[in-house]
């Protein structure tokens, strides 16, 4: 099993996402009810929605952290439900994961934290440090390769978990409330990186509650409620593409 690769010729229509009549149920709840999505190669979309609607629920569906009940999810034309508890690892390289909390490891570098997909993809030092610092010169952090997370601000924290997820020059980036924490200024900071990578290829999907923010960034909006994706939603668009 490999991770997501880029693929050429005909396989460039093929969407990079798509979701076919997805249920995901936790205990009798249905968080997603069968929705249906798609987004193609090289897009950028916000989802957006009330608190419960199954944003975070979709996002970690994508990047295999959970698996739907029912229905089929597809990333680049890959079924997900025949990726094997072996084959997750492998998978996940090719998916950039970003969280609102850092999940940053206190007590190692801002280098050691944006290493270690590298490290534990068996990349060697060398290489691993040519990545490390483009990946920091990308989120301009190259001068803090050494400081700690808690010597940074939580805009600088954040930034760090951008490198950390796009090291890998994954060709999925997903942002789960990258903003939450964040002030106005560093906020549209945050979301001109993205910008800035999907510029490049990269799909990016980016969840996000505040809609002041994500309308004047152009993209297309997809709205949930209730885990269903909600027609002329938010933006004027709707989910199917």
């Amino acid at each position: 099993m490999s991770s997501i690769a880029p693929t050429s010729g005909v396989a460039r229509e093929t969407p990079m996402v798509r979701f076919v009549s997805v249920t995901k149920r936790y205990d009798g709840v249905d968080a997603l009810s069968n929705l249906s999505f798609q987004l193609r190669r090289g897009e950028m979309a916000f989802l957006t929605g009330h608190s419960g609607a199954g944003k975070s629920t979709l996002l970690r569906l994508i990047g295999l952290l959970e698996r739907s009940t029912r229905g089929e999810v597809l990333i680049d034309g890959q079924n997900l439900a025949r990726i094997g508890r072996r084959g997750i690892p492998y998978y996940r390289r090719g998916v950039g994961l970003i969280f609102q909390d850092h999940r940053l490891l206190e007590q190692r570098t801002v280098f050691d934290n944006v290493a270690l997909p590298l490290v534990i993809a068996g990349v060697g030092p060398l290489e691993t440090g040519r990545r490390v610092r483009a990946a920091l010169d990308q989120v301009g952090l190259l001068d803090k390769e050494r400081a700690y997370p808690p010597m940074l601000s939580g805009g600088q924290q954040q930034r760090v978990g951008i490198a950390r997820a796009v090291v890998n020059k994954p060709p999925i980036l997903l942002a789960d409330e990258p903003t939450g924490n964040l002030d106005p200024r560093l906020s549209k900071e945050i979301m001109e990186l993205f910008l800035r990578f999907n510029q490049v290829g990269t799909t990016v999907l980016v969840a996000s509650h505040d809609l002041n923010l994500i309308r004047p960034m152009g993209k297309r909006i997809i709205t949930l409620r209730d885990g269903h994706v909600v027609p002329d939603g938010e933006g004027g668009h709707d989910g199917q593409a």
